[in-house]
């Protein structure tokens, strides 16, 4: 029937975009994942932090972060309920390439000159899918059309925007300063390292029992490489890392791609 082809290529948009949800960073810190290992003691070094407070650092965080032309973003989100792990590379031209896994599934996502190429495998579709509320035969209608395929997105067609907001890095980070009551309170916890680099580390008591720390690089630029929530109901962690490096996005070939007007024209399950 009609109304199920348009089900169908609508909800395999509105899916991945309900499960990838609002952008982790506006908020310091991811949710799900596993609890960050005990910081790594380093030698005592010159503080490029000296006589500033906790929330004065947070402030110069903020604006680095802010400022940066691409960044990559790995970590463990909860939403909808599951757990939702990503690996972005993501620049300030609305270009990213990467993966995300729920539910046991796989998918990849990447997107160049304004068009939204997703790839997933059954296990991905299927839950996509059923958190949207299709039929088995519907699901299974779909996922025969698009299996071992990218699924090709063009601006204006139903849920580009919203998919292809997570490679919107502009507006993934444009939360970050909005609410400056909510990261006020900082202290400053002992410095540490991630991923080799010093970084200072602040963290924030919330309501709740919840504890977010971040930490902020002391070398160059005073990025935010880390975010942990510990407590609360959902802990997890955000790693940013290789800020203002290239993002090379490798478009599929279109032989292997299926444009979303065409789940609208497939089986009438």
């Amino acid at each position: 029937m009609a109304s199920h082809r348009k089900l169908r290529a609508a909800a395999v948009v509105c899916a991945v975009a309900v499960l990838t949800g609002p952008a982790p960073v506006a908020a310091w810190a991811a949710t799900g994942g596993t609890p960050a290992a005990a910081p790594t003691a380093v030698a005592p070094s010159p503080d490029p932090f000296a006589g500033l407070t906790a929330d004065q650092i947070g402030d110069r965080a903020i604006t680095a972060t802010q400022s940066a032309t691409s960044l990559r973003m790995t970590g463990r989100l909860v939403t909808g309920g599951q757990p939702l792990d990503i690996d972005f590379a993501v620049d300030d031209h609305d270009e990213c390439t990467g993966t995300m896994r729920v539910g046991g599934g796989t998918a990849e996502l990447r997107k160049l000159d304004g068009i939204t190429y997703l790839k997933g495998d059954s296990a991905f579709w299927r839950t996509s899918m059923t958190s949207q509320g299709m039929s088995p035969a519907q699901i299974d209608a779909t996922i025969e059309l698009v299996k071992g395929r990218w699924l090709k997105i063009t601006p204006g067609q139903q849920g580009s925007a919203d998919l292809g907001g997570v490679c919107d890095l502009k507006g993934l980070l444009a939360d970050l300063g909005k609410d400056r009551a909510e990261r006020r309170g900082l202290t400053r916890g002992p410095d540490a390292e991630v991923g080799g680099t010093p970084v200072a580390t602040l963290v924030k008591k919330n309501p709740g029992g919840e504890t977010t720390t971040v930490s902020v690089s002391r070398e160059g630029e005073p990025y935010i490489l880390k975010t942990v929530k510990a407590g609360g109901a959902e802990p997890g962690t955000l790693v940013l890392s290789a800020y203002d490096k290239p993002v090379k996005v490798v478009v599929p070939p279109a032989s292997e791609t299926v444009d979303l007007a065409k789940l609208g024209q497939g089986t009438s399950a």
